[in-house]
């Protein structure tokens, strides 16, 4: 496995299409923004709950950053933090796995069990 895994949320359906496709576009935000937003290990369950509050059908992807080439950008986003943006479609190749996102009885949502292990590793640039 790679040393930066990175993630994504989208919606279940967007998933099933995208295994269709052999590729997945993002969504109408990622698509209106111009890029694929990501997350890295340590930001991704802030940004559930900012960007993802109360929406449930949801899938976490885990991806390799590595496959996705030049295409992945580290730029600054929220608190001057570099987030991982795609400029391009994301490739199902490149997904390691995808998890359901379900929602808990508090309105945030439930992380698989071992999304904190050591396999799930992160290092940005």
């Amino acid at each position: 496995m790679t040393d930066r895994i990175i993630f994504h949320m989208c919606r279940a359906e967007e998933w099933e299409r995208a295994l269709s496709t052999g590729s997945y576009p993002g969504s109408s935000q990622d698509a209106a923004d111009g890029f694929i937003h990501f997350s890295t290990g340590a930001q991704v369950e802030e940004s559930a709950a900012k960007h993802r509050a109360g929406q449930d059908g949801l899938v976490l992807l885990t991806v390799d950053g590595d496959a996705l080439g030049e295409a992945l950008w580290w730029e600054p986003s929220r608190g001057g933090q570099l987030f991982p943006h795609l400029y391009g479609a994301l490739p199902v190749a490149a997904v390691l796995r995808a998890d359901p996102l379900p929602l808990g009885p508090d309105g945030r949502h439930i992380f698989p069990p071992d999304f904190k292990a050591p396999n799930f590793k992160d290092i940005a640039p």
